[in-house]
């Protein structure tokens, strides 16, 4: 059993790229981890909890959130950086993706997130982290993602919300907007049409969307803030 002082951070989608980058970070912050996500291989470090399971299911929620307690005692940090897109013509979008990416951006956002309020709530402190997508703020006409802004979109007012409702409780709540950032997901043969997409010429790198949320669980004084991490896309084209 960790020292009942070492703070604790959950993290969704932990299993590679984003998510693997957080775990790492935070661990370097000194932070003991719960890292979940559906394929996700137990730990060699006693300071990171590995939990498998699908985070569109409540009960993944409550088995993350019960293991952290049991392990660690606390949470002091949740990163919902599990996040499915879809990118499609709208009226081609079916059923099925639409409960898939509902099911993950906002199901898997929900019940995760009450559950460690709660516990921050115990502690008098805290701070959740969502990681969503610039496209919310700059729709692209090379980039059909009315999935994404419905349910991203939805996240941010979210955050908004959160960071008011619990700013006197000591529960900070900030948000992280991605363009496109370079991981397992992109195909090499795509990623120069894919930096093409940003103002700056390249794709976003792990380090830079690490660098932010670290920055934000740095920042005392920062709450219901959207940070932009994308390489000047929601600024113009």
């Amino acid at each position: 059993m960790s020292s009942p002082e070492k703070k604790v951070a959950v993290i969704t989608g932990a299993s590679q790229g984003i998510g693997a980058g957080l775990v790492d970070a935070y661990r370097k912050l000194g932070y003991a981890v719960v890292a979940t996500s559906r394929g996700i291989a137990p730990s060699q470090d006693p300071d990171v909890l590995a939990v498998r399971g699908d985070i569109a299911d409540p009960a993944t929620a409550e088995r993350v959130a019960s293991a952290a307690v049991e392990r660690f005692g606390r949470i002091d940090t949740l990163v919902n950086n599990a996040g499915l897109f879809v990118s499609k013509p709208f009226h081609e979008y079916t059923q099925a993706d639409y409960d898939a990416v509902t099911g993950v951006n906002l199901t898997g956002f929900f019940r995760i997130t009450q559950l460690a309020v709660e516990r921050m709530l115990a502690l008098g402190a805290g701070h959740v982290v969502q990681i969503t997508t610039s496209l919310v703020d700059h729709a692209s006409s090379a980039v059909p993602s009315v999935l994404a802004s419905l349910t991203k979109g939805g996240l941010q007012s979210a955050t908004k919300s959160l960071a008011i409702e619990y700013a006197t409780r000591g529960i900070r709540s900030n948000a992280v907007a991605l363009g496109i950032i370079r991981t397992p997901m992109h195909g090499e043969e795509h990623q120069e049409s894919l930096a093409r997409l940003h103002p700056v010429g390249r794709m976003g790198e792990v380090s830079d969307v690490v660098d932010a949320v670290v920055y934000l669980e740095n920042a005392p004084f920062v709450t219901g803030e959207i940070l932009h991490v994308d390489g000047g896309q929601s600024a113009g084209h």
